[in-house]
């Protein structure tokens, strides 16, 4: 059965309402006022048993009562009767379900039990849902209004949210201070059966959008999300803010991995891999949105900034400077133009300062704006301070002046395509000059940091699609294509033996099989074995415990270093099986691994997890000990290039250690990346594999040394 297009659920041309009411209050009936009040040209079938009529229309007591077709149906009942609804409607031959009522996945366990239900009910009479647990759908240019939320202005823009209220947030300042407005609102909810990536796909295709904003709490299927981001990310641009930056994931006590990967490093990192631009407040969300939708990406990083006061000057290229955006000096042929149209002490570099040269003639905005533009070193212009207000701070013949510059500006940035937003103090005075600019595209904010961020937009976008071209990146991953026989038999050993953990030893096995570089060791079962292996490794060595039930070893009292004469050797054995049964006394305990001492080095870690929404993600970051502590990591969601991994250690804090500081060589990047490439390709080749930690791995300027590693496995065998 082919699964229906998204197109039938926006463009429905007839409306059951499910839940109709005669209370004021209820969705039931907000849903059938507003569909009248937006004039919408389907048909409305309002369903409740206990009523004959809802404003004025026949209401059914059933929805199988209905004698015509219905396309969707807007479910507004409590959740302990969606099931049966849903039933009724498959055998009506409804085509969507917008499920308002709660009470499912996001209750738990039961709630998912009745959530799979629903999913299952729809799938079998081929039915779309949106939600459950949805605030409504809108579809602005079908009038086909499920929300209840009143006035909502049309545009370019696709909005999807898993907050009703941040909706409402979007769409009411959409309102009061711009021009664009929305072709398409989704509460997605519970993402029952569609999917955030399948919005992606349709308003990637549709005309009517331009760019889309989103709100995310979490998702379903992060990886297919991420794929079709890359894909519609070329054509139009992306805004999310995802909640829960404060939270850490789901965290696994025996990796250090799983404690690090929290939602906002994951998240993040895998967002801007597919170009989608992140924002990490509510208030910066439709601005960006609207800039993005509204003008040209900058085509080189390059701004300039024109203001009518030092002060806003300044302050505005600090922050587009923590931006990275870059703030040339214009070139002599444009500072030339400028000291003819401005005053002797007008500032001509870069930022611009006219110096009190508009306060009798406003309109010289438009004059620099133009010569600034022509300029081949600048991509683009933020205008900053008074414009939109000279009327009301000196004259009020000066508003023809204001609205003429405004009309000059905005044919400038549609002929020359570089953009020009604008910060102005009088925002909220919203004077005609200001409302021409919003007309034109150009947008306008009272917020100078809200204004910088939006440049800062318009950079990083281009950089995208400028980069993009080049590297193409796939979120694919192609199970078991690079597995090795000898691996596999590893891996089926532990299972057979009940162990949700591979040994250190099987650990390594595994890695060196896969050609990194793993030191020769070996396992003494007693004291004087270890002796004899320690005299044959020659030098210092280090015992570490063997044991499948001891996976952070040092916290045990599991790793002694540093020994060298048969006496450290044979004591240090002794303490650490001693440690380990007061530790853990149930601890099934190999033995004790020797191993030679690792030369001096950078300590570095490398680990794997699986994130509950992208699945399998990488890490890698200054390790040891303080790893948890410090913090300083960098993720990337598998699989990863060369370019990437390279990326992953730029983004480390502390990545100039890495470069040699105080007379220390600089270590092998070169190494590093290709032991992340390396088990960039052992996840991939192993589906069992949950979490997989080398923690630390010494970087030294010849190579590494990997000192630690574990491997746990998925609870439940995987046949890929």
């Amino acid at each position: 059965m082919v699964s229906r297009s998204l197109h039938e659920i926006f463009y429905a041309e007839s409306v059951a309402v499910v839940g109709a009411s005669a209370n004021e209050t209820k969705r039931g009936y907000r849903a059938v006022a507003t569909l009248l009040r937006d004039r919408y040209e389907g048909k409305i079938y309002p369903v409740n048993p206990k009523l004959n009529s809802v404003l004025g229309i026949k209401c059914y007591h059933d929805i199988l009562e209905i004698q015509d077709d219905i396309d969707i149906a807007l479910i507004t009942t409590p959740g302990e009767s969606v099931a049966d609804i849903l039933e009724k409607c498959g055998k009506k031959n409804v085509k969507g379900a917008v499920i308002i009522s709660g009470g499912f996945g996001e209750l738990g366990t039961k709630g998912r039990q009745k959530e799979r239900e629903i999913a299952a009910i729809a799938a079998e009479y081929n039915i779309r849902i949106i939600g459950p647990n949805t605030s409504g759908m809108i579809s602005l240019y079908n009038r086909l209004n499920l929300a209840g939320i009143p006035d909502v202005p049309k545009g370019n823009i696709a909005l999807l949210s898993q907050s009703g209220n941040v909706a409402l947030h979007i769409i009411t300042e959409s309102g009061l201070r711009s021009e664009m407005g929305f072709s398409y609102y989704v509460g997605v909810g519970n993402e029952a059966d569609i999917r955030f990536h399948e919005y992606l796909k349709y308003f990637e295709e549709d005309p009517h959008t331009k760019a889309i904003v989103m709100y995310v709490e979490g998702m379903r299927d992060g990886r297919s999300f991420l794929q079709q981001a890359y894909q519609t990310t070329r054509k139009k641009p992306i805004v999310l803010l995802k909640s829960g930056r404060s939270a850490t994931g789901m965290r696994s006590a025996g990796s250090h991995t799983g404690s690090l990967a929290g939602i906002s490093e994951v998240s993040r990192t895998a967002f801007r891999r597919a170009g989608i631009i992140t924002i990490d407040n509510l208030d910066e969300l439709y601005p960006v949105t609207e800039t993005l939708a509204s003008l040209p990406p900058l085509d080189k990083n390059r701004v300039a900034i024109l203001a009518d006061g030092g002060g806003h000057a300044t302050v505005a290229a600090d922050m587009l400077s923590d931006y990275g955006v870059d703030i040339p000096q214009l070139n002599e042929k444009t500072q030339q133009r400028l000291s003819e149209i401005l005053p002797p002490n007008a500032s001509l570099k870069n930022p611009v300062d006219v110096a009190g040269g508009t306060d009798e003639n406003p309109s010289i905005f438009a004059d620099c704006a133009k010569v600034i533009l022509n300029d081949p070193s600048i991509d683009g212009l933020l205008i900053v301070g008074l414009f939109g207000g000279y009327s009301i701070r000196f004259a009020d013949k000066l508003r023809f002046m204001e609205e003429d510059a405004a009309h000059q500006m905005g044919k400038l940035v549609k002929k020359i395509e570089k953009p020009i937003i604008l910060q102005s103090l009088y925002t909220l005075k919203n004077t005609h000059a200001l409302e021409l600019l919003r007309y034109y595209g150009i947008p306008v904010y009272e917020s100078l940091g809200i204004a910088c961020k939006c440049v800062s937009s318009l950079s990083q976008y281009g950089r995208y699609l400028h980069h993009t071209q080049r590297r193409p990146v796939h979120f694919v991953l192609n199970w078991g294509q690079k597995s090795k026989s000898e691996c596999i038999e590893i891996i089926k050993k532990a299972r057979s033996e009940g162990r949700g953990a591979l040994l250190e030893t099987e650990a390594k096995q595994i890695i060196a099989l896969h050609k990194a570089p793993v030191v020769e060791e070996k396992i003494a079962t007693d004291a004087e074995q270890a002796v004899k292996l320690a005299k044959k490794i020659g030098g210092k060595v280090v015992l570490k415990i063997v044991s499948q039930d001891i996976l952070h070893k040092s916290d045990a009292g599991g790793v002694k270093v540093n020994l060298e004469t048969e006496d450290e050797v044979r004591a240090a054995f002794d303490k650490i099986i001693s440690n380990v049964k007061e530790y853990k006394p149930e601890a099934d305990i190999k033995g004790c691994l020797v191993s030679p001492m690792a030369d001096k080095g950078v300590e570095i870690i490398i680990g794997t997890k699986i994130d509950d929404q992208f699945g399998p993600v990488i890490m890698v970051g200054l390790g040891g000990i303080l790893v948890e502590v410090l913090k300083d990591v960098a993720f990337r969601v598998l699989p990863i290039t060369r370019t990437s991994a390279k990326g992953m250690l730029s983004d480390i804090k502390s990545a100039p250690i890495l470069d040699g500081v105080r007379g220390e060589p600089p270590v092998d990047k070169n190494a590093i990346v290709n032991l992340l490439l390396t088990v960039s390709e052992i996840i991939e080749a192993y589906p069992d594999i949950q979490e997989m930690d080398l923690n630390p791995v010494i970087a030294r300027n010849d190579g590494l040394s990997i000192v630690d590693a574990r491997i746990i496995l998925k609870k439940e065998q995987i046949d890929e």
